[in-house]
């Protein structure tokens, strides 16, 4: 007994925490919950692999698994949804407290990089809006709630919508995983190019949105510069 817990140990401490299937092996669901609260709630879990944790963790709930690693689906999908729904309640609640201090004083080029990003959707697209897609996106995910805290965005408009696109996002991405894994046999060998395609997938919804926005700007260009035309004429 004293061997098994030492080789559990010991396998816990070796885990790579940047690689989605090291995490699932030593921690399993729970593994996935926390991994979710720190990616979404604490500034120092933006490295932290969401999507193909997501991805991975609902693939090997199929029970084909060349690893030997198995989930069950239904309290996989409360801990993902539980973690990512609570860890951006607390970025949230971290960013009204402390304000823009925490990321100010973060000294991470990619921390600043995203938070530049929020801050551009948050220009762009409005509360609601950003705040869902920002569930899609690596690194402004994490940064965009204590943002959101910080400019004093009321608890219950970012509760409603940060709940909207954490269910999509946690649950989408986790069932897509399982689906696929439950039609394709052995599919988990080739993991690395399907999160990669899960990964370029997730970003579809912003990239639709930002297309979606530019042909607006383009058509009222047009219509304000018809106009003037039609004005001086």
């Amino acid at each position: 007994m004293t061997a098994s817990l030492a080789h559990s140990l010991s396998s816990q401490l070796a885990v790579n925490v940047l690689d989605a299937q090291s995490l699932l092996t030593a921690f399993g669901v729970l593994g996935v919950g926390v991994v979710m609260f720190a990616e979404t709630g604490l500034l120092i879990g933006f490295f932290l692999p969401g999507d193909s944790l997501l991805f991975t963790a609902g693939l090997l709930c199929t029970g084909g698994s060349a690893s030997g690693v198995h989930l069950s689906l239904g309290p996989l999908l409360v801990a993902a949804a539980v973690g990512a729904l609570a860890g951006a309640q607390c970025g949230y609640l971290l960013g009204r407290r402390a304000g823009g201090a925490l990321l100010a004083r973060s000294r991470s080029a990619r921390l600043s990089e995203g938070a530049q990003r929020a801050e551009e959707l948050l220009d762009r697209y409005g509360h609601a809006k950003a705040i869902v897609l920002a569930r899609f996106v690596p690194v402004v995910r994490t940064v965009l709630n204590p943002l959101v805290g910080a400019l004093g965005v009321p608890a219950r408009r970012f509760t409603v919508w940060q709940v909207a696109g954490g269910l999509v996002w946690s649950l989408g991405l986790t069932l897509a995983g399982y689906a696929l894994g439950s039609s394709v046999p052995n599919v988990d060998r080739y993991l690395l190019p399907l999160v990669a395609v899960i990964v370029a997938v997730s970003l579809i919804p912003l990239a639709a949105e930002l297309l979606r926005t530019r042909r607006a700007a383009r058509t009222e260009k047009a219509r304000v510069a018809a106009g003037t035309e039609e004005a001086r004429g």
